[in-house]
């Protein structure tokens, strides 16, 4: 909460309003911070910020907040949004800073294999973890994911509401889908009455931060020592895919990428993958001389 009450009626206003869009839980709550930090720091109403309030706190975030490219980035993109929504002018001097692209962390096959194996003694874990590995979905989509949204006859997963509030089919094996159709028919027999296709010992819709959780558990009973998160699943996910020849616009549509550049982030690939890739594919010119 911030003291002034116009600044958190402001605050307020935004974060109805990105509830009213089905903006993701966590959007709306990164969002709401944000501003809280903004109106606290210029002290004065959001209609009346200028170019040199802008300057003053992204000098304010790097400096004193110690805020990393990435954090700076959201912190501009909050801003932006709620300008928008008022219908404030936005100043030209209001651009988030370049960020660096990482390559992303994904497990090898035998990791991932690992993975799998580690969860195989608690069916649902199990298939929480294979539909992550296979699908490339969002945490918060499996979170959210309905059990009418399964089709299991034709192997098609409707995600509703995604990242941006898009629709879009997410595919699965039939391997994937038959194990799906077995936990969701003991869920049934144990008469679970939840919407959710997952759900906790409680029958409750799950938080990202428990599946999150989950995953880590699973990652250390399969002796990974690195960091894995439900992302990395879906990094493994598209890196799979490309490394299978998989073209990129269709890993696009697959993870629902508005924008390609998003998307030749997650595909980004290694050297030792590269070299594989290039032996396969590279000029056979020098062959002919043998």
């Amino acid at each position: 909460m911030i003291s002034d009450q116009r600044a958190q009626d402001t605050v307020n206003q935004i974060r109805n309003i990105m509830i009213s869009e089905r903006r993701s839980p966590r959007t709306v709550k990164q969002y709401s911070f944000l501003l809280e930090v903004f109106l606290e720091f210029i002290k004065k109403p959001l209609e009346q910020c200028d170019s040199s309030d802008i300057e003053k706190y992204k000098f304010y975030l790097a400096t004193e907040r110690n805020y990393s490219k990435n954090s700076q980035y959201l912190a501009v993109q909050a801003l932006k949004y709620a300008m928008k929504v008022k219908d404030i002018k936005i100043p030209k001097n209001l651009t988030p800073p370049k960020r660096s692209r990482k390559m992303p962390v994904y497990l090898s096959e035998n990791e991932s294999s690992r993975l799998l194996r580690a969860s195989s003694k608690n069916p649902r874990d199990y298939n929480i973890v294979n539909l992550l590995l296979n699908s490339g979905l969002r945490v918060s989509e499996l979170c959210n994911l309905k059990s009418e949204d399964v089709e299991f006859d034709t192997g098609k997963i409707m995600i509703h509401g995604g990242k941006g509030d898009k629709e879009r089919i997410a595919l699965v094996s039939d391997k994937v889908m038959e194990s799906l159709k077995s936990y969701y028919k003991s869920k049934l027999e144990r008469k679970v009455n939840s919407p959710y296709f997952f759900t906790s010992n409680k029958g409750s819709m799950f938080h990202t931060s428990t599946i999150e959780k989950i995953i880590r558990t699973i990652a250390k009973e399969a002796g990974i020592t690195r960091k894995v998160t439900p992302h990395t699943l879906r990094h493994t996910f598209a890196t799979n895919i490309l490394k299978n020849g998989g073209d990129i616009r269709f890993i696009q549509t697959l993870l629902g990428h508005s924008s390609i550049s998003t998307t030749e982030i997650y595909t980004h690939l290694d050297s030792d993958t590269m070299r594989e890739m290039y032996k396969k594919f590279g000029p056979k010119y020098n062959e002919e001389l043998k």
